[in-house]
């Protein structure tokens, strides 16, 4: 229940009334800040690809608009033959967009591709505890884990099933083939992506004949497109801009922001914890908050974890805004005038660029000399999974579509994954022990001794709780959903 106390559904200049019995088939162009950088569903951690693929391809399991875990391509919820050893039973009759069957092959098939360390897939840390998969019989097969594994559900819930032939084609990254209630059409690079309801889909049919995926990185001319009608969706609506559209709608979470800050011992500058506290009291988060998001924001709890999120710690608060005392601390460190980078993008997320320039001021404020990197989503993603080259700092929007700590602790905080900027050995101790922890209170101690360890050690500058904002145009009904997802088989059509 506490996901549907989270997510708040708010429509502002409601136009249109829905048809009878649903509205005439029509196309809908979708303006996004940011282009996929593939659209192979288990290679990439990108939120573009997500938007596009989420209408492409599907799950086992999946959620309901408050978060609930319930049967997609499983025929049923999957059960536990022993600690270590989940069966799936896989619906019949479905197929994929180019006529391959779904069977206990091809979901045995996507769980070995995605866990297989040879595929060096960027979504690996949300499968890290998955062993193998292995058919029984034709729609049956068993999912091994290293060890027991009490979020095995919400992992199942997040990967993407792929079909065992089209996905050994060398294009199969730019044209994709899943089994959902759109297939791909085309992809014109810097441009757009086309999709078309799947004639043959297993599931309700979608009212959306066509969806056409437009790049468009200045909120304000997605904000002109959705106005002139060349849009009838757009992503991150500027909070300014909500009075100005025929439709905003918007739900808490779930992303948060936060600037993850190398903490290694080869980092230099940032490897001295007091810089680093330095670093989060300069930010005057609350002024964020105002300023920029008009109050579809609010200071984080000094934590990379969302109330609602198993794990999160309710007695971790915010560091405060105290300018003078991240003065000191840079004086003591020997830090005083000292250079720093930031990177951060420009589009992906809700302001990410303006809450990248801004975090840059108020460190320049104490003394700081700040070079800021505003990079192309795909060299940010380099830059973010760079292990051998990490950035002193880098600005991060970050969603858990899982709900689970273990999601967001083992892509940040666990030593040596892509993700991660600290070599700190408990955490990375405290982390494996809770993946494995089948106790539900003991389990959940240990997210909040590591969400303490990482608040205490200043390994992230914590920022903010960010709501989703979308625009719509008077022809759609939409409601956002707990896990962010952009399903386009949920709109409904208006005369």
């Amino acid at each position: 229940m506490f996901l549907q106390k989270r997510l708040s559904f708010a429509v502002v200049g409601l136009a249109g009334v829905m048809l009878a019995g649903g509205a005439h088939a029509a196309p809908v162009t979708v303006a996004m800040g940011s282009e996929p950088t593939s659209l192979d569903p288990q290679l990439v951690q990108d939120g573009g690809e997500w938007t596009v693929n989420d209408n492409i391809f599907e799950t086992l399991l999946v959620r309901t608009a408050d978060g609930h875990l319930q049967t997609g391509l499983a025929a049923e919820m999957p059960k536990q033959v022993n600690p270590t050893t989940w069966r799936v039973k896989v619906r019949p009759g479905i197929k994929f967009a180019d006529g391959e069957p779904l069977n206990a092959d091809a979901v045995a098939y996507s769980v070995n591709r995605i866990v297989d360390p040879n595929f060096k897939s960027r979504q690996l840390p949300f499968f890290s505890t998955i062993a193998k998969a292995e058919k029984v019989d034709d729609l049956t097969l068993d999912v091994t884990t290293k060890g027991p594994d009490p979020a095995v559900l919400t992992r199942l819930y997040y990967l993407k099933i792929v079909p065992p032939q089209a996905s050994q084609a060398t294009d199969f990254a730019s044209k994709p083939v899943g089994t959902g209630p759109y297939r791909f059409v085309e992809w014109t690079k810097g441009q757009k992506i086309v999709l078309e309801r799947n004639p043959d889909y297993w599931g309700p049919k979608p009212e959306v004949e066509r969806i056409t995926f437009r790049f468009i990185k200045e909120p304000g001319t997605r904000l002109s497109g959705l106005k002139a009608g060349e849009f009838d969706f757009i992503h991150n609506l500027l909070p300014e801009f909500v009075k100005d559209v025929p439709q905003a709608v918007n739900t808490t979470g779930p992303l948060l922001t936060m600037i993850e800050v190398d903490s290694r011992k080869t980092a230099g500058l940032t490897a001295d914890v007091r810089v680093r506290k330095a670093l989060n009291l300069a930010v005057d988060k609350t002024a964020l908050a105002q300023s920029l998001f008009e109050g579809f924001a609010s200071v984080a709890d000094g934590q990379i974890l969302e109330p609602g999120w198993f794990g999160y710690n309710p007695n971790i608060k915010a560091y405060p805004y105290d300018p003078e005392a991240a003065r000191k601390l840079l004086k003591e460190a020997g830090a005083e005038g000292a250079t720093i980078d930031i990177y951060g993008s420009n589009g992906r997320w809700l302001k990410d660029r303006e809450i990248t320039e801004a975090v840059a001021g108020f460190w320049e404020a104490i003394g700081l000399k700040v070079n800021v990197h505003i990079v192309e989503f795909s060299e940010y993603l380099d830059r973010l999974n760079d292990q051998k080259a990490r950035p002193q700092t880098i600005f991060i929007g970050h969603s858990n579509q899982l709900f689970d700590a273990d999601r967001t602790d083992s892509a940040y905080l666990e030593p040596g994954r892509s993700g991660a900027s600290n070599d700190n050995g408990e955490i990375g101790e405290l982390i494996k022990t809770a993946r494995a922890e089948t106790d539900v209170g003991k389990r959940e101690d240990l997210y909040r001794r590591i969400g303490q360890i990482a608040h205490d050690d200043a390994l992230f500058v914590f920022l903010l709780y960010q709501k989703d904002i979308f625009g719509l145009s008077k022809s759609l009904r939409w409601q956002p959903r707990a896990d962010g997802k952009v399903l386009i088989k949920d709109v409904s059509l208006a005369k």
